[in-house]
C-alpha cells in the first residue's frame, strides 16, 4: 500500500513535526486541521488545511472539522473496487492513504476535576470516526494513533518507496481499535456513574467497561495445567507491576506475580526504611529501621525458615552490602526502588534470582498520589463465576492515637509505636489474621485460619523471640475473650482490633484483668 496523501490531526503533538517533515520529504501530501495545521506551517512543513480541501469551514466551535465526504470517502474507499472508484471520480473525492490522529484528553480532563461542560467538550467525535474508518479499511489505509510508532513507520516508508506492508497496517489497525474502545469505555463509565445530571459521580457505574492490554503470555497459571497471561490497565497507581524493570533472573511466573503484587502493596504503606519477606502473599518477616540494612536483618530474623524461597521487598536502594546478605540466602525475587551497579553484579550470581526495580517504592522521593489521581483502574477487581466483584482498595493511613481506648489503661508511647506497626502489617495478612510486633519489628504471624484463636496461637508459635511487652493486632473483632487471654499468657501488653463485637465487653474486661491496653480502630482489615 503506497502512501501518497496523509491526514494529520492530533491533540498530543509530541513528535508530530518531525514525523510530518519525514512524510513531506517523501513527497507525501499532508492535510491537517486547526492547531496541528498551524504548528506544521510554523515549522516549515507544507500542508493543506482541511477546510480548504473540503471547501467547507470548521464550524460549531470546532465540533465539525473532518465530518465530510471528501474526508471519509477518501478514507473508506476500497482501492481496486470499480464502483467505489467511479463514485469517487464522480464526486471529486481523492484517496487518503494515512490517517494520523490522537484524541482529546477525556480521561485527563475528568481526573483534574473539570466541570460538566468542559468534560463534554473533551469528548472527541471526528477523531474516533476517522480512526475507526481507517482501521476498517486497513488494507488500503494506515492509521497511526500512537506517537511512539512514528519512527518505525517512517523507516519502513523510506526503505520501501513510501509503501507499508499489509501486516504493518493490520498491527496499526489493531492498536487503533483498542484505542477507540478504551476511549469509549472511559466515556461510558463516566456517564454510567453520573448522578443527578452530572452533579455527582458514582465510583461504580451502571455498566462497567474495562480495557486491559496483554503484556505477555505466561508459561502456565497457578498450576502447570492452567493457561495464563498478564494484562495491564492504564492505571494511575504508581506501584503497578507493569512499571517494574527486570534487571536480572528468569521470567516471572503467575504465582510470582501474585506475590510481587502483595509485596508492592505492603511496602508502599511505609515511608521510612522498610523491608519485608513475602511467602504465598503473606509477610513472614517485616521491619522498619533507620537503615534499610537493619530493617532487612530484623525482617529476616522474624522467621528464617519461612523466608526460604520467599520474596524480598525493600523501599530503599539495595547497595553492595545488602546485596551480599540477600544473595547468601535462597530467595525467588528481590524488589527495590533501585540497585547499585555492584549490587546487581552480586545478585546476578544467583542465576534464577529475579531482580526487579520500581523507583516509586521509595515514598521519601515519590509521594503517594492524591485521591484525585485515583481512577477506576485503581479499584480492587476480582473475578468470580459469571462476573466480577469490584471494591475500593483497603488504603489510607489511620492515626491510632485518635482511636478509642475502652480499657482502663491507655497505651504507652512505646506501645503505640508497636500497635501502629502491627496494624499496618495485619492489613496485608490473609484472614483470619493475628500478628505480634514490638516497636517497628514483626515478631509472629498467624494467617488464614478458620478460627481467630488458632491464628493467635500460631502467631505466638511462629515467634522466635519472647513476646513479653509486645503488641497484638487482629484484622477483625474478637467474638470471645479467648484471644485476649492468649495474648496475656504470651506476655503481650497492648492489643489493637476493630471492635464492634456483641461481646466487646468481655474482651475489655479480660484486658483490664490482665492490665492490657486495648485500642478500637472502628475499621476492619479482612483480606480474603
Amino acid at each position: 500500500m503506497k502512501v501518497k496523501r496523509a491526514l494529520i490531526s492530533v491533540f498530543d503533538k509530541e513528535g508530530v513535526v518531525d514525523f510530518a517533515k519525514g512524510l513531506s520529504a517523501l513527497d507525501i501530501e499532508i492535510l491537517s486541521t486547526g492547531g496541528t495545521y498551524r504548528l506544521l506551517l510554523e515549522n516549515g512543513v507544507r500542508a493543506i488545511e482541511v477546510s480548504s480541501y473540503t471547501g467547507f469551514p470548521e464550524i460549531l466551535s470546532g465540533r465539525v472539522k473532518t465530518l465530510h465526504p471528501f474526508i471519509h470517502g477518501g478514507i473508506l474507499a476500497v482501492r481496486g473496487n470499480r464502483g467505489h472508484e467511479e463514485e469517487m471520480s464522480k464526486c471529486g473525492i481523492k484517496p487518503i492513504d494515512m490517517v494520523v490522529v490522537n484524541l482529546y484528553p477525556f480521561e485527563e480532563t475528568v481526573k483534574k476535576g473539570a466541570g460538566l461542560d468542559e468534560v463534554i467538550e473533551n469528548i472527541d467525535i471526528g477523531g474516533p470516526s476517522m480512526i475507526r474508518a481507517a482501521a476498517k479499511n486497513y488494507r488500503h489505509v494506515a492509521v497511526v494513533v500512537d506517537p511512539s510508532d512514528y519512527d518505525h513507520i517512517l523507516n519502513e516508508l523510506k526503505a520501501n518507496n513510501s509503501e507499508l506492508s499489509e501486516s504493518a497496517c493490520f498491527e496499526l489497525a489493531r492498536k487503533a481499535f483498542a484505542t477507540t474502545a478504551r476511549y469509549e469505555d472511559a466515556i461510558s463509565n463516566w456517564f454510567g456513574g453520573m448522578l443527578d445530571s452530572g452533579k455527582e459521580q458514582d465510583i461504580f457505574p451502571t455498566d462497567l467497561n474495562l480495557s486491559y492490554h496483554k503484556m505477555l503470555s505466561l508459561r502456565y497459571g497457578e498450576n502447570p495445567h492452567q493457561r495464563a497471561a498478564l494484562y495491564i490497565s492504564p492505571s494511575s497507581h504508581p506501584v503497578s507491576i507493569a512499571k517494574l524493570r527486570q534487571l536480572g533472573g528468569k521470567e516471572l511466573s503467575y504465582n510470582n506475580m501474585i506475590d510481587v503484587d502483595a509485596a508492592l502493596h505492603l511496602a508502599y504503606d511505609f515511608t521510612s526504611p522498610f523491608a519485608a519477606i513475602i511467602k504465598h502473599t503473606n509477610p513472614c518477616g517485616a521491619a522498619s529501621s533507620d537503615t534499610i540494612l537493619d530493617a532487612f536483618r530484623m525482617a529476616f530474623e522474624t522467621d528464617p525458615d519461612s523466608a526460604f524461597g520467599g520474596i524480598v521487598v525493600v523501599n530503599r536502594m539495595v547497595d553492595e552490602e545488602l546485596a551480599r546478605i540477600v544473595s547468601s540466602h535462597f530467595f525467588e525475587i528481590v524488589i527495590a526502588p533501585e540497585f547499585s551497579d555492584s549490587a546487581v553484579t552480586l545478585l546476578k550470581n544467583r542465576k534464577n534470582l529475579r531482580i526487579l526495580a520500581l523507583p516509586e517504592l521509595d515514598r521519601s522521593l515519590h509521594p503517594a498520589p492524591t485521591d484525585q489521581d485515583q481512577g477506576l483502574y485503581d479499584l480492587d477487581i476480582r473475578g468470580i463465576l459469571g462476573g466480577i466483584l469490584i471494591q475500593d482498595r483497603d488504603e489510607g493511613d489511620l492515626d491510632i492515637r485518635k482511636c478509642s481506648v475502652p480499657t482502663r489503661r491507655r497505651p504507652t508511647d512505646e506501645e503505640y509505636e508497636s500497635l501502629s506497626f502491627a496494624w499496618k502489617i495485619v492489613k496485608h495478612v490473609k484472614s483470619n489474621a493475628i500478628v505480634y510486633a514490638s516497636g517497628t519489628r514483626l515478631l509472629g504471624v498467624g494467617a488464614g485460619q478458620m478460627s481467630r484463636i488458632d491464628a493467635a496461637r500460631i502467631a505466638a508459635m511462629k515467634a522466635r523471640t519472647p513476646l513479653h511487652g509486645s503488641a497484638l493486632a487482629s484484622d477483625a473483632f474478637f467474638p470471645f475473650r479467648d484471644v485476649v487471654d492468649e495474648a496475656a499468657s504470651r506476655g503481650a501488653t497492648a492489643i489493637i482490633q476493630p471492635g464492634g463485637s456483641i461481646r466487646d465487653e468481655e474482651s475489655i474486661k479480660a484486658a483490664d484483668e490482665h492490665g492490657i491496653a486495648m485500642v478500637f480502630t472502628g475499621r476492619r482489615h479482612f483480606k480474603h
